[in-house]
């Protein structure tokens, strides 16, 4: 080989270095474009974490001009309900009756999702809208056996004054109308938050 086609070689793997190099670092950049570390205190988890009790009623308007829960998809199997779907917007009240103070609404979606028994997966999201609550929000998801006497399901997060937070729901049936389909359900939410 003469040393002019030495010389092209180096030339040429020198390049290939330095264009594998630099596709390395733009690879590295845009993975730290992507996720990088935040200092807690700037997110205020530097605060000590709370427990919070709340206590509330959940109520299910299904009949009547105004519901509040609507079917969107109905089922054949009347005995379980199973894969029905119902869209909620419900009200949240301080008592077991609708006209008490209201604390809130109860906004997702509820499904039939067992074939043996009246149980359903539920997502709803509590949002808050009394006192230094107001805007916040409790997110919940997980299985409801609707005939249970009491049922627990996870608080899985929440945003606002409930960033990060993290507990359970405990569901009571207080009035159920087997006629109307309307029902009052009073909920005690354990809350770990900042």
């Amino acid at each position: 080989m003469d040393t002019h086609h030495f010389l092209t070689l180096c030339i040429f793997l020198l390049l290939s270095c330095h264009a594998i190099t630099t596709s390395s670092a733009t690879a590295e950049e845009d993975a730290s474009d992507f996720v990088r570390r935040l200092d807690r205190k700037s997110l205020g988890l530097h605060k000590k974490e709370k427990l919070s009790h709340f206590k509330f009623y959940w109520h299910d308007i299904v009949s009547g001009p105004n519901p509040t829960s609507v079917n969107v998809i109905r089922t054949k199997n009347t005995t379980t309900f199973f894969g029905s779907v119902q869209i909620i917007d419900n009200p949240l009240t301080v008592g077991p009756d609708l006209s008490s103070k209201l604390v809130g609404r109860s906004q997702g979606l509820y499904a039939g999702s067992s074939q043996s028994e009246i149980s359903v997966f539920m997502s709803m999201t509590f949002v808050f809208t009394e006192g230094k609550y107001n805007g916040s929000s409790l997110s919940i998801l997980g299985r409801n056996p609707v005939n249970n006497k009491v049922r627990e399901m996870p608080v899985v997060g929440g945003s606002g004054l409930f960033r990060f937070a993290r507990g359970y729901a405990e569901a009571r049936n207080v009035f159920l109308n087997f006629t109307s389909g309307d029902a009052s359900v009073q909920y005690n939410v354990y809350v770990l938050h900042y």
